[in-house]
């Protein structure tokens, strides 16, 4: 594969990428700031065309990277599987993870506290569910254990239980066992404990009661 570099085109359709073309044959792409670097007649050695190669692999999984990253914040066992999954290099992967970790965009504390915050804000849940899914999204146990610390369990109950207890209201006052049952099991699914959702259903009971 080694030779002389004999073009360097801009491609048609991603301006920010560069072909290179050796003994006139087209070889490989790199991105523009790479082929900066680059000037026709060079000669490259099939070292350094891996090289070359390699900074591409690694340019490449890095934008996959902030794609994936621009729609919500991920941990980094998230972005490793994404990575893996797109059937990029080991190499490449623990590269692109470095530079995004070194960047800020990666930072697995400040993940955990936006996962817990943004649940509790917009879909509240237990800190049993929290807790699974965190762990499924590869947070370890002494962040999760940090990210939960503030958490009010029972204001996130109550959050999460007054919207279904209205939808209720009507079974509330006709039969308040199977209010009880219902609203229950709601929130259990959602990871409350049991002590938090029984003090919960009885409050909301009693409002709903009192309305």
């Amino acid at each position: 594969m080694a030779g002389h570099i004999s073009g360097l085109r801009f491609q048609k359709r991603t301006a920010e990428r560069v072909n290179v073309y050796l003994d006139d044959q087209y070889a490989f792409a790199v991105p523009a700031v790479t082929a900066a670097r680059l000037h026709i007649g060079q000669f490259l050695t099939d070292a350094e065309i891996a090289e070359l190669r390699g900074e591409d692999a690694i340019s490449k999984a890095y934008e996959r990277a902030i794609r994936l990253l621009s729609f919500r914040p991920r941990s980094t066992t998230e972005v490793r599987r994404y990575l893996i999954e797109a059937e990029v290099d080991e190499e490449a992967v623990e590269a692109t993870l470095t530079r995004l970790t070194e960047q800020g965009y990666l930072n697995d504390d400040e993940f955990a506290r936006f996962w817990v915050e943004n649940r509790q804000r917009f879909r509240p849940k237990g800190e049993q569910a929290l807790r699974q899914e965190l762990r499924r999204a590869g947070v370890d146990k002494e962040t999760i254990d940090e990210s939960l610390a503030g958490l009010d369990s029972s204001a996130a109950a109550y959050a999460a239980g007054k919207p279904r207890a209205e939808r209720l209201s009507l079974l509330a006052a006709s039969d308040q066992t199977a209010f009880r049952r219902k609203l229950s099991d709601f929130l259990l699914r959602r990871g409350f404990g049991y002590d938090v959702v029984q003090e919960t259903v009885r409050r909301l009971l009693q409002e709903i009661s009192e309305q």
